[in-house]
């Protein structure tokens, strides 16, 4: 019965942490850092071929989008957005607009925490990324 239980409590807690956790001041750092050059380095090239964001609305930056939602979302909601211990996201789009979503992910709705590591700019480009998903 003890051996039950603590197989139990250990898998409760590698469910848990998989959701959070981790040195997010390394890992904000890092990201911080990737993103504003991967966005500079984006925005010439886009301003090239005209291609990404270009500021008018239905144009989302996809790649960007991608690795923010790799970075903060994938580990809850699967890296294909299948679900996982989150649902499913490949028709969240259907159900919910841009705003909607940056809400959610801002504060959060029933099991799903606030996501207060993701900042502003990056819940909303991966906002219009997800509401895409219909």
């Amino acid at each position: 019965m003890k051996q039950l239980l603590f197989a139990l409590f250990l898998g409760l807690i590698l469910v848990l942490s998989a959701c959070g956790g981790g040195d997010e001041g390394t890992t904000d750092e890092n990201n911080t850092n990737n993103n504003d050059e991967t966005t500079e380095e984006q925005t010439d090239d886009n301003a090239e071929d005209g291609s990404g964001d270009s500021g008018e609305e239905g144009t989302v930056d996809t790649a960007a989008a991608e690795e923010v939602y790799q970075a903060n979302c994938a580990s809850c909601h699967g890296g294909e957005l299948g679900g996982g211990m989150g649902p499913s996201l490949t028709n969240v789009g259907a159900d919910h607009s841009a705003d909607d979503i940056v809400e959610i992910i801002k504060n959060g709705k029933g099991d799903m925490p606030a996501q207060k590591q993701v900042s502003d700019e990056d819940a909303e480009l991966v906002a219009s990324w997800l509401a895409t998903m219909k």
